[in-house]
């Protein structure tokens, strides 16, 4: 058997004088903008779905909303934050820790329970501070670079990383500075890329 001659969509030709037909459509563009790289997303607005309307704020709201978003609130919030942090992660590494009552002259002498909670305490305090400190500047160093820019993007947490690291590596000396201030805005990158 002969295979059936495939037909293909031809415009009718068009009368002498009378307007060009128009082009024939092609399905590869058509695709392109429903599925591929010409797509444009709509913007989901909420209110044109018939969505709750939200009442207009009152002032006490309004100031609310102010307090919480300035430099003040944002450090005081990092600082607690970074002393429940802290204190947690010095609790575990003294909790882990062999050298806990370690006596020289007794090598062998088991610690009691007093001097390991004792130790804990010290050392979740010490670690609660350290990282209350870092918290509270890395904040609000970031929270003054985002207002001084009035940008909100990655840039933000590099420099205030980067001048928080030199900062805390300056009292070591200058080039403590430069690699605190490298390493703390790699970091500082790296978590705001993961979070972003």
């Amino acid at each position: 058997r002969c295979p059936r001659p495939v037909m293909a969509a031809v415009p009718p030709p068009s009368a002498p004088g009378g307007p060009e037909p128009p082009p024939p459509l092609q399905y590869s563009l058509l695709l392109q903008h429903l599925v591929g790289e010409q797509r444009r997303p709509r913007a989901w607005d909420p209110a044109a779905l018939g969505g709750i309307p939200s009442p207009p704020k009152s002032e006490e709201q309004k100031m609310v909303e102010r307090a919480m978003e300035s430099c003040a609130f944002k450090a005081a919030l990092a600082c607690v934050g970074g002393f429940v942090l802290g204190g947690a992660f010095g609790v575990f590494t003294a909790g882990i820790d062999t050298n806990v009552g370690f006596d020289p002259k007794d090598p062998y002498r088991t610690p009691t329970a007093k001097e390991v909670l004792k130790d804990m305490g010290q050392r979740g305090i010490s670690y609660a501070k350290n990282f209350a400190i870092v918290g509270a500047m890395f904040s609000c160093t970031e929270c003054v670079v985002e207002s001084y820019r009035g940008k909100s993007d990655w840039k933000n947490s590099v420099i205030s990383g980067c001048i928080t690291g030199g900062a805390i590596g300056f009292r070591a000396g200058l080039k403590a500075g430069v690699i605190g201030c490298g390493g703390f805005a790699a970091f500082s990158a790296a978590i705001d890329y993961y979070l972003r």
